[in-house]
């Protein structure tokens, strides 16, 4: 059974990750969302809506996908991920995605992909990668920025922090704070709306904001992806993993090497 799908109703399509309990995204299921990334751009749908089954979005990645690289895997896992994100965003219709619960790190930056975030109210959002120390290898980091601004970039990346949706919302992240109960529903019927829209204008919308922000966003992807497998390989990395594993968040001594 896939772990991320992609259905279709009428001119609406929905990617929807399902991995239980906590979505973690694994190789399978970063296999299994660049599937259905493909089917929905062959769909000839009019905007997507991105939503995750269960209580929570996503705790973000699988800890066995980082161990046990050599150099040459984890310049593969640094293309995969860049490549998922870049797919995402060069669908040429609007995308949504819902968050509930958790989500953090990968989770977060699938979701900065799309063109609009809505959140439930009680969701915990961060970009927590520093807490093993890690970076953002699928571009949150300069997404962030390119939504907030560097200074509230660097606050949330630097700390790790979880933030509540309101606050993300105060700050521009996400657009919109919706009651948990009412999140699909009230996402699916905004998405309808968005279907429905004038596609051919949609489409251009999206490339004039991308073209306004690619020269920086391109160029961070670029050190991502050089420095990112490096990152990866590090005695940090992997003594924060196992931290993380050990004793929980937080308790990560890191020399830098």
């Amino acid at each position: 059974m896939p772990l991320a799908t992609f259905r279709r109703s009428g001119q609406l399509g929905e990617i929807v990750i399902d991995n239980p309990p906590l979505n973690l995204f694994s190789a399978d299921l970063l296999a299994d969302l660049r599937t259905a990334v493909g089917k929905a751009t062959e769909s000839h749908i009019r905007a997507l809506l991105l939503r995750a089954q269960g209580s929570d979005f996503s705790a973000g990645a699988e800890v066995s996908v980082f161990m046990g690289l050599d150099e040459a895997q984890a310049v593969e896992l640094s293309s995969t991920v860049l490549s998922l994100i870049g797919a995402i965003e060069e669908l040429p219709f609007p995308t949504l995605a819902l968050i509930q619960g958790q989500c953090y790190a990968g989770a977060l930056e699938t979701c900065l992909a799309c063109d609009l975030i809505w959140a439930g109210e009680g969701s915990q959002i961060g970009q927590i990668e520093a807490i093993a120390g890690g970076i953002t290898y699928a571009g949150g980091t300069q997404r962030i920025a390119s939504r907030i601004g560097a200074a509230r970039a660097a606050e949330m990346v630097f700390a790790a922090a979880i933030l509540p949706p309101e606050t993300l919302a105060s700050w521009g992240l996400i657009n919109r704070v919706i009651a948990a109960d009412n999140l699909i529903k009230e996402g699916r019927a905004y998405a309808q709306t968005l279907a429905r829209g004038p596609t051919l204008a949609h489409a251009t919308t999206k490339r004039m904001l991308h073209a306004w922000r690619s020269g920086g966003v391109a160029a961070a992807d670029r050190v991502a992806h050089a420095e990112g497998p490096a990152v990866m390989l590090s005695e940090d990395l992997q003594n924060g993993i196992a931290s993380l594993q050990r004793d929980g968040p937080g308790h990560a001594t890191f020399n830098n090497r």
